[in-house]
């Protein structure tokens, strides 16, 4: 989910990584594709009766292997046909600056996707807006009015090349 911050360590997730076996990751495949599939049609496509499908799936959501379901918005059928990319550094870099910006970053409507990063910047954020005017707005009237952002750039979006919320289990290998 976009604005959920998942609540289990790097080390939780790594072992439900390691304990999901071909139909735990058909199952996962599958439901990246269509997640409001019914059990009878998830489980026709993987290859189990619906009983154990649905307890696989279960199991899946409370390992944190699913992380919730969500429907994905046409930005642009909603008014929002611009994406654009801002990187921002801050002032400082302690703990209770970044809580804070993090924070305030996930109460802007706006802001689609927010990563704290390495590198020449500390944030990559992801932006919908309508145009250069709204994002001009988005700039003085919310991204600025957070403390302590010392610099940013901003790339436009051109266009979208691959747009996906998340990774295939079958087809990436760690």
């Amino acid at each position: 989910m976009a604005s959920r911050q998942n609540k289990r360590s790097a080390g939780e997730i790594s072992a439900v990584a390691g304990a999901l076996d071909l139909v735990d990751r058909k199952i996962l495949s599958v439901l990246r594709q269509d997640g409001r599939l019914s059990t009878n049609d998830l489980s026709a496509r993987v290859g189990l009766s619906p009983s154990p499908c649905w307890t696989r799936v279960k199991k899946l959501e409370a390992s944190g292997a699913i992380d919730g379901y969500i429907a994905l918005i046409n930005h642009e059928a909603v008014g929002l046909p611009m994406t654009v990319f801002a990187e921002v550094t801050l002032d400082r870099h302690d703990d209770k600056v970044l809580a804070e910006f993090s924070e305030a970053l996930l109460k802007i409507p706006e802001v689609v996707e927010a990563f704290l990063v390495s590198g020449d910047y500390d944030y990559l954020i992801k932006v919908a807006v309508a145009g250069t005017g709204h994002y001009e707005r988005f700039l003085r009237e919310k991204l600025y009015k957070i403390k302590g952002i010392r610099h940013s750039k901003t790339t436009f979006s051109l266009r979208a090349i691959k747009h996906s919320a998340c990774v295939d289990p079958l087809l990436v290998v760690g």
